[in-house]
């Protein structure tokens, strides 16, 4: 942090050396706000992907859906039900990271399994159907969920990104300008002291002689 006035020293050393933080002050904040505005124009590529993946969720859902209850028509619920039973459970799902700009975000790998799981004779095409929808169903909610995951880490680094660019803006750099100011204003004090100084000296040897 910058140093409070009364205990700056208001030498040209001093000025040189708080000039010199201000410059690299200065080049931090740009630095800084051009990493915020690329993460948000991030964000907001990734909120269009989230609002797509969400419709075409919906749109997959209601298939599976409309096919799962044609299904169960042709079928019966107790069949289904019997099937349903022997679906077989995703294996696992690991987390990994991916990296924008720098700000870590978590990236799904999930193990969806593409094995049928039933006999083709004496069931519906309807089932079928409903079976592959609902799978591209969890393959697009997980997506959603990396999608939610990574707006959720941009917000985080854009927030500090913004604390950190207005507390330079705002408070670090003009507490640095207010002690630049300062110190020329010592320096400009003692100049003129010194001039009047020599200026008496000047006119009291030339009494003298």
């Amino acid at each position: 942090m910058a140093e409070r006035l009364e205990d700056v020293k208001p030498t040209r050393m001093e000025l040189l050396r708080i000039r010199k933080r201000k410059v690299l002050a200065e080049n931090g904040h740009d630095l800084l706000s051009e990493k915020k505005d690329a993460l948000i124009n991030e964000f907001f590529k990734i909120v269009d992907k989230r609002r797509e993946l969400r419709e075409k969720l919906e749109d997959i859902l209601e298939k599976s859906f409309d096919s799962l209850i044609e299904a169960q028509m042709v079928m019966g619920s107790a069949e289904i039900e019997s099937i349903a039973h022997g679906a077989k459970k995703m294996d696992g799902l690991e987390i990994d990271s991916d990296n924008i700009m720098g700000v870590k975000v978590p990236k799904l790998q999930p193990d969806i399994s593409e094995e049928k799981f039933y006999g083709y004779t004496e069931t519906s095409v309807r089932l079928d159907e409903a079976v592959e929808n609902f799978r591209e169903a969890l393959q697009i909610s997980l997506e959603l969920a990396e999608v939610e995951g990574k707006l959720n880490r941009l917000s985080e680094e854009i927030e500090k990104a913004k604390r950190r660019v207005n507390a330079l803006e705002y408070i670090y750099i003009p507490k640095l300008e207010a002690t630049i100011k300062y110190i020329e204003r010592q320096l400009e004090e003692r100049e003129r002291e010194d001039f009047f100084r020599r200026k008496k000296i000047k006119s009291m040897m030339d009494e003298e002689s």
